[in-house]
């Protein structure tokens, strides 16, 4: 019974993360990005300019919203920014060649416009629950936006749903289970250590609501990721004459592919397009409509622009993080060794230019990477946990989710890695069809906002 399940979710997954759906997440950003005129490059330095005035809480006059704007966007990378960055990357150039490098930097630029409009949106539908707190998300659009409000009521739930199975399975049970796997690499541990451990932090977050996780996330996020980009650029520093040597080898097989990979099969270019979009896509999490949901619990008297703030997003997560990983697996030559485990080509790239002491940094890089994941994603899960169940009843998806991240520490199994990527690509599809449906929502908030914003920045 088990393998005809896990038979039939290797098949809608196939689907789900396929070339046919690949190309709809690129079309989308492209007809984001025609709509909103260039937005991730005509407002990229504004954007840019707003995280930084925002990183130590701006406030503003008639502000509504729960969270600090940059404290939303820490949450949001937390989510996103994690192993994927890391063995996802790592994986893609072993199988596609580094030319997946030039596609995932090109699904990333326009899945900057996709980010941008998944959050005009939510911020447009956004509304209070019982107990006060800011809601949002594909849930919200739906049930609220439809004119078929049963329709729109079963598709949202839908949406929950899912959201509350990745949030649970993949993003939870699994980065447990990532993490025990890392410990063993370095030194045994017994794993109800591990699962302890695990519990422990979980709990003394989330049991403070989003307030405490996104106070966390806003130290957390940017010290793991400036560990991780430090010795990112170290490694990069002592192989320095490889470096140029590399650019020109990604944008090369690109469109050339590579004939042979480590005594793997060769990369043609639909391969490594392939390789490279899915990483883009699913690394920033642009299309699914995830991190949408804690943007918009955001403070802020103007809506779109926390939108700005999601171009931001998968810049940072995707263009720089994602970018390092690429470039440390190419320039120590690991990426070509016949390896397909993203995790030991990092290790083995670390590990080789830093010795040990690379072993350690990376594996804590990775428990840092693995956790601020399993605590971004829980305010996705809670946030869909309320809408089903209603705000009062979120201490029940908090304690649910407590104890699967720290019974991933004990058990490893494939039916859990096929259910969470299935459900995580079953999200998309509600959330794209949101995005079609309502863009004139999207392009109208869109432009009214840039008016106002030139009106006011115009000396």
């Amino acid at each position: 019974m088990t393998e005809a399940i896990d038979a039939v979710l290797v098949k809608m997954i196939g689907f789900l993360f396929g070339p046919i759906m690949l190309v709809v997440y690129f079309a989308v950003g492209i007809f984001f990005t025609i709509r909103l005129h260039g937005v991730q490059f005509a407002w990229f330095k504004t954007a840019f300019r707003e995280c930084v005035l925002n990183i130590r809480g701006r406030t503003g006059k008639n502000e509504t919203g729960q969270i600090q704007s940059f404290k939303a966007l820490a949450t949001a990378l937390a989510g996103c920014v994690g192993n994927g960055n890391v063995a996802g990357v790592a994986y893609a150039i072993a199988v596609g060649g580094p030319g997946a490098v030039f596609w995932m930097w090109l699904a990333a630029l326009f899945g900057m416009a996709t980010k941008f409009a998944e959050i005009t949106l939510a911020m447009h539908f956004r509304e209070k629950d019982e107990d006060g707190n800011y809601r949002g998300g594909v849930m919200y659009i739906l049930s609220r936006g439809m004119k078929h409000k049963k329709i729109g009521a079963v598709l949202g739930g839908a949406f929950a749903v899912f959201t509350i199975i990745v949030s649970l399975v993949s993003c939870g049970c699994l980065q447990g289970n990532t993490i025990q796997a890392a410990l063993e690499i370095v030194t045994p541990i017994n794993p109800w250590i591990t699962m302890i451990i695990c519990m422990a932090v979980d709990g003394l977050v989330i049991f403070g609501g989003l307030t405490r996780i996104s106070d966390t996330m806003a130290y957390l996020t940017p010290f793991m990721a400036l560990v991780y980009i430090f010795f990112c650029i170290i490694i990069l520093g002592m192989h320095a004459t490889q470096i140029p040597a590399a650019f020109a080898y990604i944008f090369r097989s690109a469109f050339q592919g590579d004939a042979i990979i480590g005594g793997v099969s060769g990369a043609t270019m639909m391969i490594a397009m392939r390789q490279g979009v899915a990483r883009g896509v699913f690394s920033n999490e642009a299309g699914t409509g995830s991190s949408a949901i804690v943007h918009a619990t955001a403070k802020t008297n103007e809506p779109v622009r926390q939108s700005l703030y999601g171009i931001i997003e998968v810049f940072f997560d995707t263009i720089v993080v994602c970018t390092f990983t690429a470039l440390v697996i190419m320039v120590t030559g690991v990426w070509n060794s016949g390896i397909t485990n993203g995790t030991v080509l990092a290790a083995n790239a670390f590990t080789g230019s830093l010795g040990t002491f690379g072993t350690w940094i990376l594996i804590i890089c990775l428990i840092m990477l693995c956790t601020s994941t399993f605590l971004g994603w829980s305010t996705y899960g809670e946030a869909a946990f309320a809408y089903l169940f209603g705000a009062h009843k979120v201490s029940i998806y908090r304690l649910i989710h407590m104890i699967i991240v720290g019974a991933g520490a004990l058990i490893s199994v494939q039916i859990m890695w096929d259910a969470a990527d299935t459900a995580n690509g079953l999200m998309a599809l509600p959330n794209l069809f949101s995005l079609f449906l309502f863009s004139s929502v999207i392009v109208k908030d869109a432009n009214d906002f840039f008016t106002r914003y030139k009106e006011e920045h115009k000396d």
